[in-house]
């Protein structure tokens, strides 16, 4: 499978809401080159770099999935979490669309014993384990594990702390945002108009508000990680080449019977 250049039509950015920002006392003055002007008091995107950003980020997220890398999709807010986990789920990637648990970067030996411990109850629930319990003891450990599935049960797939993450309004976010910068883990990120652009790897300046541009751009993104997997599927892998140290090594005598 070869890989295919993207391209973004400016037309589907007007018509999802994508140039309209936040009012224009809220700006962030870092914002300045991603605005091409100011009506009825509300900033307004150049879509222009809008595109741009766009299928820079769109590169971005498949090459990194490509190299059998993962990221994970953040969109708590209210207008985004149907949209980020729909999307997630369609292509088999991972996902916060509840609540970002603090330390979920920064402490994550805590939240993979958390993890674990939702994993365990599965099976153990599956395998009939519970069967011995009352009533009223294993309607707590359904509640145990509804509650550790509502947010954990998005990133169940991870086998390690997350590499990046791709976020819906990096202003709301800003908790991910932290300990991703003190981590130096790489973030994609729809940034509005009132938030810092300069801790987000890959700028997409867009409207972070309007479910209609939400779905837009996190579609996008979710096409190219859904292009990123296929093209770790068709990838051959590389042979092993053995160490050079390894092969000066002489062979060991057979030993005598």
């Amino acid at each position: 499978m070869s890989e295919k250049a993207y391209s973004i039509d400016l037309k589907e950015l007007l018509e999802a809401g994508c140039h309209f920002g936040h009012q224009a006392r809220r700006w962030n003055p870092k914002m300045v080159s991603y605005i091409y002007t100011t009506r009825d008091g509300v900033s307004i995107f150049d879509l222009a770099k809008t595109a741009q950003c766009l299928v820079e980020a769109m590169t971005y997220v498949r090459d990194w999935v490509k190299d059998g890398k993962d990221i994970v999709f953040v969109g708590t807010k209210r207008q985004a979490q149907a949209i980020v986990k729909e999307e997630a789920i369609k292509v088999g990637a991972p996902f916060i669309s509840e609540r970002w648990l603090g330390g979920l970067l920064t402490n994550w030996n805590e939240i993979e014993k958390r993890l674990n411990r939702l994993r365990t109850m599965r099976q153990d629930r599956e395998a009939g384990l519970y069967k011995k319990y009352t009533k009223k003891e294993n309607v707590l450990i359904d509640r145990e594990i509804a509650k550790l599935d509502r947010f954990l049960g998005g990133i169940d797939s991870l086998k390690a702390a997350p590499e990046a993450l791709f976020i819906i309004d990096t202003h709301k976010e800003i908790v991910a945002v932290r300990e991703a910068s003190q981590k130096n883990i790489p973030i994609v990120g729809i940034v509005d108009s009132n938030a810092d652009p300069y801790p987000v790897t890959k700028v997409i300046p867009a409207n972070d508000d309007a479910v209609r541009s939400i779905k837009l751009i996190v579609a996008k993104i979710a096409e190219a990680y859904a292009d990123g997997k296929a093209l770790r599927k068709s990838t051959p892998s590389t042979p092993k080449v053995p160490d050079k140290d390894q092969l000066k090594k002489p062979l060991k005598p057979k030993q005598s019977k």
